[in-house]
């Protein structure tokens, strides 16, 4: 089953600046393979759900790993079964509406 997922992992106990461990979630989902999209504050993420829930699985890991003692995960996700749907889909829909 395809979902889209948005996610943001917070490495709790690093300090204040994250962005080396948003860094490394980034290189774990470009190597899954999966169509990510960085934003402001997590990541859009579409893929098969096993994949998609295995590359945050591994993000958990690997932040563990550089010394994060404690992380916090939010995960919005929606998946469909009357079509295929990407990230880019939904917003092409929204701008042919705003006539942009």
């Amino acid at each position: 089953m395809k979902v889209l997922v948005d996610v943001c992992v917070i490495p709790m106990g690093v300090g204040l600046s994250v962005s080396k461990y948003v860094v490394e979630c980034e290189n774990i989902f470009k190597a899954a393979g999966l169509n990510h999209a960085l934003h402001s504050y997590g990541t859009n993420v579409e893929g098969e759900w096993d994949e998609v829930m295995a590359a945050i699985k591994a993000c958990h890991e690997k932040l563990h790993d550089m010394g994060a003692p404690r992380i916090s995960t939010t995960i919005r996700m929606g998946t469909r079964t009357d079509r295929d749907q990407t990230m880019q889909d939904k917003i092409d829909s929204v701008n042919s509406q705003l006539g942009d």
